[in-house]
């Protein structure tokens, strides 16, 4: 692998690894607003619209086999 494709690798990595935190950190939020009762809020339907977006990236992710399945399985998206 060349040297350009090396760094090209760690980037999508790092890519990857930003998206699948991010959407917990979404998923996380959007528990504790419901816990709250609120759930019709402005910001709780913002975090639902962005949760879905990085929830489509992750299954493109996993539609072109780029994810560790033990993580698909472990929940750790």
């Amino acid at each position: 692998m060349t040297e350009n494709n090396e760094k090209r690798l760690e980037r999508f990595e790092k890519m990857l690894q930003a998206v699948q935190t991010e959407y917990k950190r979404i998923v996380r939020q959007l528990e504790e607003l419901k816990e709250k009762g609120k759930v019709r809020s402005v910001t709780y339907q913002q975090l639902l619209t962005r949760k879905l977006t990085y929830q489509n990236m992750i299954s493109m992710y996993e539609l072109y086999d780029l994810t560790d399945p033990e993580d698909i399985e472990r929940g750790n998206l």
